[in-house]
């Protein structure tokens, strides 16, 4: 066609070159060219150049945005074929679950000041150092180191059943009753503030029963917790205020079974300490059941104290970004966990994923943009002091954390990512994100907007995009703070998926960054 006519193809050839010299001139170039021949319109000869220019350009441009769709879909199966291979090695070639195995069965239970927890800063500290990394360090901050002393005794020793123990555990940094004991009657609660309508007229020298279940119709387990976490965090205290000798919570979980559920408690300043214990969901509905005919006394016995503070450690490995080594890819857990039960999914699971996230990196040769960074936070259960070290040294640095991913919500199968900012950009940045969806949908992974991690919590003023990874949530309390999140509970493919699903979100961020 072109060679019948001549000066068309000598204009498309002047229009290419020009676009191959000058790309960011393109628009201004049409402008020039309008501009000139609508000046020059009268004139015969103008008017054919005209419609031979405009079929140029249309020729030219339409060229250029094809070319521009053709890249943009080779970008995108190139990332969707390395998505692939991170899975395929996450789930084939994957260090997560042995790592898991050695954390909970040979250490065991991780609690703040404890020598487990010691041994586990030095387990994971080693194997960090065995994957060629940049650098690995440990990072000191000073833990609380609660005991929870001998085992506890709630029995109850006067009601139409007779005298029977229920199945208690004391709540995490609370003060026990000493070796004594104490007795008193049962005072059941719903809610904190139905302690202010009740006075100490009718609470003092009493035992305060919070027995508000989380809510069954909340789909997301952890509003349900969200819900319902209040009455074991501040019942204590609040109860303390009114004259109560103790209290007893209602264990965190929507199943209904005979596994008491601890967790952490604190007291407001000023306030007396009182023993604080959680009970088992069926030992709940029973004694709420008792109440109803009448009253019941409960004796209690727990020894439980604080131990002062300790020196313990963060774990960091981190990857060195080859292009812009100042932005810092987090992904995270914390490595403590409570004295009962082994921890696996709170937090094992998230630990040993975010520890797999660069040995899968490593292994797949990839070489990141940005600083990848795994960072194995201490004492998130009963004080966020490793969280909140890392954050004051970082911000003393000025280092600048592009995103953050937490993994603390256990090993089960992933559904996608929360994410949260107190960037005045989080909008924009949030639409960057979701341009991914599409590479991710394949593994059932979506985003939405909500809470990160308690351990990357205190990076917001940094003002990066906080992720929090999101498994299936439907089965995580029931082994929350429990004797039962043990190794055996965790699924090998469920834990490796999590860290196939993290990593690709971690090469999402490296390639693409967010603005």
């Amino acid at each position: 066609m072109l060679s019948n006519y001549p000066f068309l193809a000598m204009i498309i050839c002047f229009f290419a070159e020009i676009e191959n010299l000058f790309p960011k001139w393109r628009f201004e170039l049409f402008l020039t060219t309008f501009e000139l021949f609508f000046n020059l319109r009268n004139i015969p000869l103008i008017r054919s150049l005209m419609k031979l220019t405009w079929i140029a350009l249309i020729l030219v441009f339409g060229y250029q945005l094809n070319d521009l769709s053709a890249q943009s879909t080779n970008k995108t199966d190139a990332d969707a074929f390395f998505i692939r291979e991170i899975y395929n090695s996450a789930l084939t070639k994957g260090k997560s679950y042995p790592w898991l195995e050695y954390l909970c069965n040979r250490i065991g239970a991780r609690l703040s000041g404890t020598p487990q927890a010691a041994a586990a800063v030095e387990y994971t500290r080693q194997m960090l150092d065995t994957m060629g990394l940049d650098s690995v360090w440990i990072q000191p901050c000073m833990v609380p180191h609660w005991s929870r002393g001998e085992k506890e005794v709630v029995r109850i020793v006067h009601s139409k059943m007779g005298s029977f123990d229920l199945k208690a555990l004391s709540l995490g940094n609370t003060e026990g009753t000493g070796p004594n004991g104490l007795a008193a009657e049962v005072i059941e609660v719903k809610r904190l503030d139905e302690l202010e309508n009740l006075g100490r007229e009718k609470l003092a020298g009493k035992i305060v029963f919070f027995n508000r279940a989380m809510d069954p119709t909340q789909l997301n387990t952890f509003a349900a917790y969200g819900g319902a976490v209040d009455q074991r965090g501040l019942g204590a205290s609040r109860a303390s205020k009114y004259g109560a000798l103790a209290v007893l919570v209602r264990s965190m979980t929507t199943r209904l079974d005979d596994v008491p559920h601890t967790g952490s408690s604190s007291y407001e300043p000023g306030v007396t300490p009182i023993p604080a214990l959680g009970i088992s969901t069926n030992d709940a509905e029973l004694l709420s059941r008792l109440l109803k005919d009448e009253p019941v006394r409960v004796f209690i016995r727990n020894t439980s104290h604080m131990m002062g503070m300790k020196p313990s450690h963060n774990v960091i490995g981190e990857i060195r970004g080859s292009e812009k080594p100042n932005e810092i890819i987090l992904i995270g857990g914390h490595l403590d966990s409570w004295d009962v039960g082994t921890g696996a999914h709170d937090d094992g699971a998230g630990c040993v994923q975010a520890m797999d996230v660069l040995q899968v990196l490593k292994r797949l040769n990839y070489r990141p943009k940005r600083t990848i960074r795994c960072v194995l936070f201490m004492n998130e259960e009963n004080g966020l002091k490793g969280g909140q070290a890392y954050a004051e040294i970082s911000n003393r640095k000025k280092e600048f954390h592009l995103a953050a991913i937490e993994s603390d919500r256990g090993g089960f199968t992933p559904r996608g990512f929360t994410c949260e900012s107190e960037s005045k950009a989080f909008d924009k940045k949030y639409k960057q994100v979701m341009e991914w969806s599409s590479l991710l949908e394949p593994y059932g992974l979506n985003f939405k907007r909500g809470g990160s991690g308690a351990d990357i919590g205190p990076l917001r003023s940094q003002q990066g995009l906080l992720f929090g990874f999101e498994p299936d949530s439907q089965r995580y309390f029931d082994y929350h703070h429990t004797a039962i999140d043990t190794f055996d509970a965790v699924n090998k493919r469920e834990l490796e998926l999590g860290t196939a699903a993290m990593t690709a979100l971690v090469f999402l961020l490296d390639k693409f960054g967010v603005e």
